[in-house]
């Protein structure tokens, strides 16, 4: 079983919202698309599942053209970030819902009922109505209703956002258990670059209506194709400087010169992107080759057990995640390091040239 996207396009009122894309997904397979608000998530999803009809291109579903085949026919299951339930069901009756339109028996509505409600620790709250639970009760409510269809495609739409984070963080780890023997296809959309790499399995990175990169989720995250996946790939978004390479030195435009180093002394003089993500600065020297960076301090945010400090490089503004609480003066000048086996390199055009070491090591 396998969905396959050839060439889909949507567009309206001359907007474009997803540009020609290509796709395949593989039964029970965890697929996470990744991307900031207005990237194109939901609207792919709504492709997928039949809500909206491609401008141009082909919906393949198992082998079969399914573009302009109903949602009601397609066995589609779908739980939006504002979950959805009928307040005057009983939590019985609304997992039990998708079963009856089905034709179910009673015995098999009963069965699987009671095993998705005991998957998704709803059993003792049945008998009650949705508005007697709490706001992760109710989600997990609408999750066990698209797992009782037994549909072959589920679709999970920044299904945790409203929860608060203790309750994230136990369905984050619980999702993919859940589905992990369902046998369907899963694409979950989310804005977290965390929460893609604790669901695992496959990430697509959609930037402006494009998927910039598809891969095992790993491979995504520490071998970006290019620097927009990068970017989308990292929270905060991944720091960039140009830099120069002259014979065997690196200029990075601001007085610091070194000698080339890593993936850099391979490539042809001329100008590069060097890119490196905000927890991989420190405000001490960690190794005896470390790039020195000196910055001004704009901002800094305190998250409890770490610090995100704000930097301006010579008109770049650069984000960096220290661990701790730091008292910095705003404003003030600030030295900061970096490992040289930290930075990525991009051509000037953005296209990848090379990971970071540790990245190819890992």
């Amino acid at each position: 079983m396998s969905l396959v996207l050839d060439g889909v396009c949507m567009a309206m009122n001359g907007q474009t919202y997803i540009y020609p894309t290509d796709l395949e997904l593989s039964s029970g397979t965890m697929n996470v698309l990744l991307g900031p608000t207005s990237s194109g998530k939901t609207t792919l999803m709504r492709l997928m599942a039949g809500l909206d009809v491609p401008n141009s291109g082909r919906i393949i579903w198992d082998g079969q053209d399914v573009t302009g085949m109903r949602v009601q026919d397609r066995g589609v299951a779908m739980v939006y970030q504002q979950f959805i339930n009928y307040p005057s069901m009983t939590v019985y009756e609304n997992i039990a819902s998708p079963m009856r339109l089905l034709g179910k028996s009673a015995k098999e509505i009963d069965s699987a009922v009671r095993k998705a409600a005991d998957l998704m620790q709803l059993s003792p709250f049945l008998d009650r109505k949705p508005l007697e639970l709490s706001g992760g009760q109710q989600q997990r409510c609408a999750l066990a209703r698209a797992l009782v269809k037994d549909a072959g495609l589920v679709l999970l739409d920044e299904p945790l956002a409203n929860l608060d984070y203790k309750l994230r963080e136990e369905l984050r780890a619980e999702i993919p258990k859940i589905f992990e023997e369902a046998g369907s296809i899963f694409v979950y959309a989310t804005t977290e670059p965390e929460e893609a790499l604790l669901l695992g399995g496959n990430t697509a990175t959609l930037w402006e209506g494009r998927i910039t990169q598809f891969d095992k989720t790993p491979t995504v995250y520490r071998k970006p194709i290019n620097a927009t996946t990068a970017r989308v790939f990292s929270d905060p978004p991944m720091n960039f400087l140009k830099v120069r390479k002259a014979g065997d030195r690196l200029e990075f435009g601001d007085g610091l010169s070194t000698a080339a180093f890593g993936a850099f002394t391979g490539l042809n003089d001329g100008s590069y992107l060097a890119g490196f993500r905000p927890n991989h600065l420190r405000l001490e020297k960690q190794a005896a080759d470390s790039l020195t960076f000196r910055t001004k301090l704009q901002v800094t945010e305190i998250t409890g057990s770490e610090t995100f400090i704000h930097l301006d490089h010579h008109g770049d503004n650069w984000v960096g995640l220290i661990h701790g609480v730091q008292k910095l003066m705003i404003g003030a000048p600030l030295e900061v390091y970096l490992n040289p086996a930290h930075i990525y390199i991009f051509a000037q055009d953005g296209t990848s040239i090379a990971p970071a070491s540790y990245a190819t090591a890992a």
